[in-house]
């Protein structure tokens, strides 16, 4: 396909834009099956996204693209690539740190004392996990408190729609000014420095790593094949995306997750309201599952 194609360098004015047949086609799709709403206005955002995948396959347009995404989805593995490029990924180190404060000062102590994380390690998921922020810093927040209490152990699972941010999660190398958030004494304890200073470049260390587990997975899935049942998910500043009855879908599958007693985590733009879903609130966008 990318044989017939026209000049690789090609400008986005001389690609031209969706038409109404070919937006509608690529929005019914997205939100069918990632669950995320695309209306009229996000019309030119999704264009200017589109156009990187058109000129890196040198394709003529939309219409060659959409052939070529739609046609061999399963040998080309474009899909993913769309799926990339259309789906939002800002995440920070310790983004709204009152969920981290609380997890670290009320939700362990208490837990613990219950015999969580004992038998078996504390699970958490990140639902959203992005490029790796949130699972690194519930890994710091969680390695902090195993060091005061030597019974405890944690496991994390990081899943994402996107393979890009997965692989970088993965990675763990980040530049010095993303990890600006993150305190002092949990830099110095976990974070490593590259030897080529220039590079401003810093790791993960290993201790942190071996405890998050990154996964490929669309929440808009009918089955998540998650066997495990988990103490805390986070899920933040991802429903705002979906529209009011994918958002139920979701949350009550995410509910499934939970343990009894088990904590859910939403983004502080984010509520429950309306929901019907079983749970209480103990403090902004934290809710916990009944226990049995």
């Amino acid at each position: 396909m990318a044989e017939k194609a026209g000049a690789a360098h090609q400008s986005s004015s001389q690609i031209g834009g969706l038409s109404d047949g070919q937006f509608k086609r690529l929005s019914s799709y997205i939100e069918s099956e990632l669950g995320i709403r695309m209306p009229p206005a996000k019309r030119i955002m999704l264009e200017s996204r589109l156009y990187k995948r058109i000129r890196a396959l040198k394709l003529d347009g939309f219409e060659q693209y959409l052939e070529h995404v739609f046609q061999d989805d399963e040998k080309n593995g474009e899909l993913l690539h769309m799926i990339d490029a259309v789906t939002t990924n800002k995440t920070d180190f310790f983004r709204e740190s009152d969920h981290f404060d609380y997890l670290l000062n009320r939700l362990l102590p208490e837990r613990y004392a219950d015999g969580w994380g004992v038998r078996e390690p504390f699970r958490v998921w990140s639902a959203a996990s992005s490029t790796g922020e949130e699972p690194y810093t519930l890994a710091m927040v969680l390695q902090d408190f195993a060091e005061e209490n030597s019974r405890f152990s944690y496991r994390i699972l990081a899943t994402d729609i996107s393979t890009q941010v997965l692989e970088r999660g993965m990675k763990a190398i980040y530049t010095e000014d993303r990890v600006t958030p993150v305190p002092d004494a949990m830099k110095r304890k976990y974070l490593l420095r590259s030897k080529d200073r220039e590079s401003r470049l810093v790791r993960i260390k290993p201790l942190l790593r071996r405890n998050v587990m990154f996964h490929r997975l669309n929440l808009m899935s009918e089955e998540f094949g998650i066997r495990d049942r988990f103490e805390v998910i986070f899920c933040r500043n991802v429903i705002i995306y979906f529209e009011r009855e994918t958002q139920a879908k979701l949350l009550r599958k995410l509910y499934h997750q939970l343990r009894p007693g088990g904590y859910l985590i939403l983004g502080h733009s984010e509520t429950l309201a309306g929901m019907e879903l079983p749970v209480f609130s103990v403090a902004p966008t934290i809710y916990r599952k009944p226990e049995d």
